[in-house]
């Protein structure tokens, strides 16, 4: 049975006291079990703190710069955030492409980074609403995971999990369907399988990460090949982040 994964991605949201209110209520009440796997992606300032909490709750980075050390002022590596218990990464979210112009081939250093220090990956990939109206969707996700993910390992790809954001449908009045979710989330299943093998291509959990919420969180997890939600703006609410943690099951 593939695992289910819930990741709350914070974003540049809160302040510490919030942060540590909301990650508190997190461990206290989320719905922990052997096939439910919880992440907070925190802002960078929170993570000394949240890090205290010695939890089963993972706590998880948005970004990071892939060397080890060096001259980059302003940026963080990875042997730096595992002193903060981090043991999750977010790579190639639709915000860092977008506005931080993050191209493939960087996103494949920051893969190869992450995972040779045996850290785990959230990899996003989707595609902009004049890519799915040119029905150029399914290309243009799989090329994305070509070029920055599937040159790893067999025994590394299954330390990844991978988030579907259709970007076409957050914020623009446009919202997926569960048919097109699943078209996209079958395909990508289909592809890891091509690529490796079928036993790794159904134990590699997929997440949904276009504005699911707790009023559409159930029909979006009832698709088959959905294992979860990477959930942004939901997230910072405790009530919003547990309704969509009760439809995991």
């Amino acid at each position: 049975m593939r695992k289910k994964m819930l990741a709350a991605n914070w974003k540049m949201n809160l302040n510490l006291q919030e942060a540590s209110d909301l990650y508190s209520n997190f461990i206290q009440n989320l719905p922990f079990n052997e096939s439910n796997h919880f992440v907070v992606f925190s802002p960078f300032v929170f993570l000394p703190q949240l890090s205290t909490f010695n939890s089963t709750l993972a706590l998880g980075a948005q970004n990071f710069y892939p060397a080890e050390k060096g001259a980059f002022t302003g940026e963080i590596s990875i042997s730096q955030l595992k002193e903060l218990q981090v043991s999750v990464v977010l790579i190639g979210h639709s915000e860092r492409r977008s506005y931080f112009y993050e191209s493939n081939e960087f996103l494949k250093q920051k893969v190869d980074s992450a995972l040779n220090h045996n850290m785990d990956v959230v990899f996003c990939c989707g595609e902009s609403l004049e890519t799915r109206d040119s029905d150029k969707h399914l290309a243009f996700v799989e090329a994305q995971l070509t070029d920055s993910l599937f040159h790893v390992s067999k025994e590394d790809i299954l330390k990844c999990s991978i988030a579907y954001e259709p970007i076409w449908a957050i914020g623009t009045g446009r919202t997926a369907n569960s048919e097109q979710i699943e078209e996209m989330h079958k395909s990508i299943r289909n592809w890891i399988s091509m690529k490796y093998d079928e036993e790794t291509g159904q134990s590699i959990a997929i997440l949904y990460g276009g504005s699911c919420n707790e009023h559409n969180a159930s029909e979006i997890f009832s698709c088959p090949n959905v294992d979860g939600g990477l959930i942004g703006g939901a997230s910072l609410s405790t009530e919003g982040f547990l309704q969509i943690a009760q439809e995991l099951n």
